[in-house]
């Protein structure tokens, strides 16, 4: 067993550049001789490490002075989190009012490879009811929320996401082929939602638009899951007609 201050077997490469990433967090600039410096390495040693961190967009150069700063590849990851930590707050909301408008659980996801993220819900008050799935991930064929990210794709992009023609089950309902799978993003395009009968979990159905931001871009999803008995395909039209009306006023709330 390690000590409390880090794991048992750091790889010592790997531990020295997150240190560097590290000390950009207390200072915007670092020298060479800093670096090796705060790392006790030689100067050789230390530029190595900067030398990766470059190549890979963490770190960038002034080519006049020569001191290093925060890369794009770093600073792409903090927008990024903080663009999700904004579009939850300014969410929220609406998975309230669409949960107490259909009496059922809602959620809000985002598209991560060719798997979706559940980053806020708001559940049913009903005793019987689909339990939130924040944190979760799962495939985003499987899912509404998924679907519905992955119509934005066109097939060139969709079949580098899913380059196979077999896709993988998370019930027996779910879509395992990959022609089968574009045929429904086709009619999801078509009619702005995209629906998900028992793919995801047995007994659970749920439908899903798509939260575009002030540029035209999906940004994430919404959805609207329950029981699969309390919702046959009639009600997930009429809950679809909910969505795309919370998705359109949402976005219109969001700036990038």
């Amino acid at each position: 067993m390690g000590d409390m201050d880090g794991p048992a077997y750091p790889v010592s490469s790997v531990d020295r550049a997150l240190q560097l990433l590290g000390m950009l967090r207390e200072t915007p600039e670092i020298r060479l001789s800093d670096a090796a410096r705060r790392l006790g390495v030689a100067n050789s040693t230390a530029h190595r490490l900067l030398a990766m961190l470059v190549h890979h967009g963490f770190v960038a150069q002034d080519p006049a002075t020569k001191v290093y700063r925060a890369g794009s590849a770093l600073l792409n990851i903090g927008l990024a989190a903080v663009q999700a930590l904004d579009i939850r707050s300014v969410a929220h909301p609406f998975l309230v009012e669409i949960a107490e408008v259909t009496g059922e659980t809602s959620h809000l996801a985002q598209l991560e490879g060719a798997r979706v993220r559940y980053i806020d819900a708001v559940e049913s008050q009903k005793a019987l009811r689909v339990a939130s799935r924040v944190g979760m991930t799962l495939p985003a064929h499987c899912t509404s929320v998924g679907k519905i990210l992955l119509a934005e794709l066109d097939t060139a992009a969709l079949r580098t996401l899913l380059p196979t023609l077999d896709l993988p089950a998370e019930t027996e309902h779910s879509i395992t082929d990959r022609s089968e799978l574009e045929a429904q993003l086709e009619i999801a395009r078509q009619r702005g939602f995209a629906v998900n009968a028992g793919e995801s979990e047995d007994g659970v159905s749920s439908v899903a638009t798509a939260v575009r931001n002030a540029r035209g871009v999906a940004v994430a999803a919404i959805s609207c899951a329950a029981p699969a008995a309390r919702l046959p395909e009639r009600r997930m039209k009429a809950l679809a007609e909910v969505l795309l009306d919370a998705a359109a006023r949402l976005g219109a709330r969001l700036t990038a």
